[in-house]
């Protein structure tokens, strides 16, 4: 024996149609939490083990809350910040647009990678995303690809 976890991979096939909530990084080593919310077009690496990303949503979702939400409360985006108020940007899909999110919150004093226990940094550096979080809205591809886009 190895020691090694198991890692189940993921298929698209499970995740169309449901929602399916994923994290990256991006250059500067900012954490984002993605929500899918049904399209299936997701990097492959957010795939590769239920497992780690699994463990990130409980890493992240029990660490305190460290600012308050940057969205106005009472509307329909507040309850899509938890992540934001713990240091994560957070995207939610964008309705018909295959690949596109649109920035619901970023916070204040952004996450860093090197915050992430050794397992997750090295599971999260597998989801780098070539493009600075923070824009307005995003195209991630299935292979990774991404860049910021203009309205």
């Amino acid at each position: 024996m190895t020691g090694e976890t198991p890692h189940t991979p993921l298929t698209r096939e499970e995740i169309a149609g449901v929602e399916f909530d994923w994290f990256a990084t991006d250059p500067r080593g900012f954490v984002a939490q993605f929500l899918a919310a049904g399209d299936d077009t997701v990097p492959a690496a957010a795939l590769a083990s239920e497992e780690l990303l699994e463990a990130t949503h409980v890493w992240l979702d029990t660490r305190p809350e460290t600012e308050d939400t940057s969205v106005d409360v009472g509307g329909f985006d507040e309850h899509l910040c938890a992540p934001q108020r713990r240091g994560a940007f957070v995207y939610d899909h964008v309705p018909g647009e295959a690949g596109v999110y649109r920035l619901v919150a970023a916070p204040r004093t952004p996450i860093t990678l090197d915050a992430f226990p050794a397992h997750l940094q090295a599971y999260l550096g597998t989801l780098r995303l070539p493009v600075a979080l923070g824009s307005a809205r995003l195209f991630i591809g299935p292979d990774g690809q991404a860049h910021a886009l203009t309205d």
